[in-house]
């Protein structure tokens, strides 16, 4: 089952939901991506906001989580409505759409705006969480960069040292293909299913790529070019953006913040 952490505000104030949405896609600028998915609001509910939640996938256990948490927006990393999707509902998405409409919760969700955020995303939360500095962006999409290369001070880290500290970020053992050099002074990060920018990694220059999901032809791409590859889970890469949104709002309108936690091993 999952799990929750709160931020206690006190005296926490109802606030429009208009403006929240409104400093959502000021900070994350979703126009400028061309994403798998709409970004924004996807689900209207109550318009007076008093607890928000979040979450890495919009699912009907995250949602009951939310309910009982008496949340009034939940905000998540992968919403309900994707590209690929046939446009009808099946009966998986009329429940979930149920929980909601029941419990009158809106739901907001910010896929590649998040990962890309050099404060609050993703891919630059763990790369400060895990000791990089000197962030500059990477890995274009359709002319966007959303992952970050980070560097690590004076000599750099071992592979070894890599690998603990992943671990101990992520609560789960990573896939490690341990390809590159001794000493890694350029961390290269793209959250989630990023194994497709491992080639743009190796171009700027880094020793070590780090992601969620593995595709299968990374092991060799990553033996031959000599860099060592971590796959930490898609989950796993993506929980720390959403509570660093969430903690956002929460100081910036009094809100109280619930971050809901259900855990995916993949």
């Amino acid at each position: 089952m999952g799990e929750v952490s709160h931020t206690a505000i006190v005296g926490a104030v109802p606030r429009g939901l208009t403006d929240i949405l409104s400093e959502l896609n000021r900070l994350l600028e979703p126009e400028r991506f061309r994403d798998y998915c709409p970004n924004g609001l996807q689900v209207p509910g109550r318009t007076e906001i008093e607890t928000v939640a979040t979450g890495v996938s919009a699912h009907a256990e995250l949602f009951e989580l939310a309910r009982a948490e008496q949340a009034d927006l939940l905000v998540v990393h992968h919403g309900l409505f994707w590209n690929s999707d046939s446009g009808a509902l099946d009966i998986v998405c009329k429940q979930r759409l149920q929980l909601l409409f029941q419990a009158d919760i809106s739901l907001a969700a910010y896929h590649l705006p998040l990962d890309a955020h050099p404060q609050l995303g993703n891919n630059a939360q763990l790369a400060r969480r895990l000791g990089a500095t000197e962030l500059e962006r990477f890995a274009m999409h359709h002319g966007e960069p959303i992952g970050f290369i980070g560097q690590f001070p004076d000599e750099g880290i071992t592979p070894t040292e890599l690998l603990t500290r992943v671990q101990e970020l992520t609560d789960r053992e990573p896939l490690m293909f341990e390809y590159g050099p001794a000493v890694i002074r350029r961390l290269a990060i793209v959250s989630g299913a990023g194994s497709d920018y491992l080639s743009q990694a190796i171009d700027a220059g880094a020793e070590a790529f780090l992601t969620g999901e593995p595709a299968e032809r990374v092991m060799a791409h990553a033996r031959e070019a000599g860099v060592h590859f971590l796959a930490a889970g898609h989950y796993a890469t993506e929980t720390l953006g959403v509570q660093a949104l969430g903690e956002h709002l929460a100081s910036h309108f009094g809100l109280r913040h619930v971050y809901l936690d259900v855990p995916n091993p993949i």
